[in-house]
Order: C-alpha cells, then sequence, then structure tokens
C-alpha cells in the first residue's frame, strides 16, 4: 500500500511563540517529526504543510518535502487541521497520478513518537474495515468520576452525570486522544468533517511518547524525558 506522510505546521503560535522550529535538544520541532516519517519504509513522501517562509526551509532542510504554501486561511487559530490534510489531498489529487491508500498525519507538536508508534498504526489500519486509526494513552482523568463543570449559578457537577461512581477502579475506562499519529482514508477525508464521522480503530502509546507540546511547560517535560531517555 501506498502511503504519503503529513506534517503540519503554522506560523502562528499563541500558547509558544515560534513552538515548530523551537530547538528541541538541538533540533527544530518539526526535524522530530520528519525524521520519523523517513524511518518508515512505508512512507513514500514526507510533505509539510506551512503558511511559513521560514517554517518550510527548516522542514526542507530535515529532508521534506514543501510542495506548496498553505492558504493563510488556513493557518488561523481556529483553523480546523483537517481541512488542512484535505488541502494536501487536494494538491496530490491534482499534481500526482499515482494514488495513495492512506494519509498519515504526523503533527510537530508529538516529538516523542517512535517508529514503532506509527508502524502499529500502518498495521492497524491495513486490517481493514476502518476510516482512521488515531492514538490513545491512559487518561489522566475520568468523566465518570472526578471531572466536574461549573453551572451558571456557581454550582458543580459530573461531567457526565447517572451512575455515579466513588472509586476510580468502578468507573468506565476512558482514555486521552493524543497527537502521536492519524491514519486515514483519503475519500473518508474528502467526504466527512471529522474523527469520528467514520469507524474509528486505536493505537495505544505510552504516556511518555505521547506529550503534546503546547505551552512552555509541555516543552520542558519533553526536554526532561529526552535528557532521562524515559521511555524513548
Amino acid at each position: 500500500m501506498r502511503y504519503v506522510a503529513l506534517i503540519c505546521a503554522r506560523g502562528g503560535s499563541k500558547g509558544l511563540p515560534g513552538k515548530n522550529i523551537k530547538l528541541l535538544n538541538g533540533i527544530p520541532l518539526i526535524g522530530w517529526s520528519i525524521m520519523i516519517a523517513k524511518k518508515v519504509n512505508r512512507i513514500c513522501r514526507v510533505i509539510v504543510s506551512t503558511d511559513s517562509d521560514e517554517i518550510a526551509q527548516v522542514a526542507k532542510k530535515y529532508g521534506a518535502e514543501v510542495p506548496f504554501i498553505r492558504p493563510s486561511n488556513l493557518a488561523q487559530d481556529d483553523s480546523s487541521e483537517w481541512m488542512a490534510w484535505r488541502h494536501a489531498l487536494d494538491y496530490l489529487d491534482n499534481s500526482d497520478s499515482k494514488k495513495i491508500d492512506g494519509l498519515i498525519s504526523l503533527p510537530a507538536t508529538a516529538p516523542l513518537r517512535s517508529v514503532l508508534d506509527v508502524e502499529k498504526c500502518i498495521d492497524e489500519y491495513e486490517k481493514g474495515d476502518v476510516d482512521i486509526v488515531i492514538t490513545v494513552t491512559e487518561a489522566h482523568r475520568n468523566p465518570y468520576f472526578n471531572m466536574v463543570k461549573i453551572n451558571k449559578q456557581g454550582y458543580s457537577s459530573l461531567v457526565i452525570s447517572g451512575d455515579e461512581s466513588y472509586r476510580r477502579q468502578d468507573s468506565p475506562v476512558v482514555y486521552d486522544m493524543t497527537t502521536v499519529a492519524y491514519v486515514a482514508r483519503p475519500d473518508f477525508i474528502q467526504k466527512c468533517n471529522g474523527h469520528f464521522q467514520g469507524r474509528v480503530r486505536s493505537v495505544m502509546i505510552p504516556v511518555e511518547r505521547a506529550i503534546d507540546i503546547d505551552t512552555i511547560i509541555d516543552f520542558k517535560i519533553a526536554e526532561c524525558l529526552l535528557s532521562e531517555q524515559i521511555g524513548l
């Protein structure tokens, strides 16, 4: 099967300005995703979608293709990454006569993923009867047990009400969705507007490889994990 890896990295970032090219252990953040993608044998192309010329130059230095600059309307704070996937697929449809069997999204903000993590997602996808494979990790909070919401009057209640669980062990098992990897059918991306509008399977990722960098605290945690080589 033929796969293309897509790494989306826009120039603007309010949580951590310039994060996609900020050096993590001497390597720009986006470089980590590119290097992993290039080690996966089943990936035939590694494409970066960005609105930033600076990010584009860094991406090319690490061996990725940057065949287009993402339109500014798809690179705003509230822009859907799903639409960036669709934009990249439109480019591939118009420029490459060879069709792909799956699009693999490897966000730049999850630098601690391993080749094995990506390979497991592809393996799950190739079992068939699925529209998209996502990655998950053990949840830190459980909405059936210890997550609350506050109403307009200032009163708190469980996020999910009903049968209350008084012990974590009695609560239904839930998972956190991560940004480690996604593998999706191109026609599913084109026809639908979100991950859970189709048949979804998941691959479990160790929590130490699932960090998603959005703030300086996340970045510092990633630096610590790398320096200690914890689970990496």
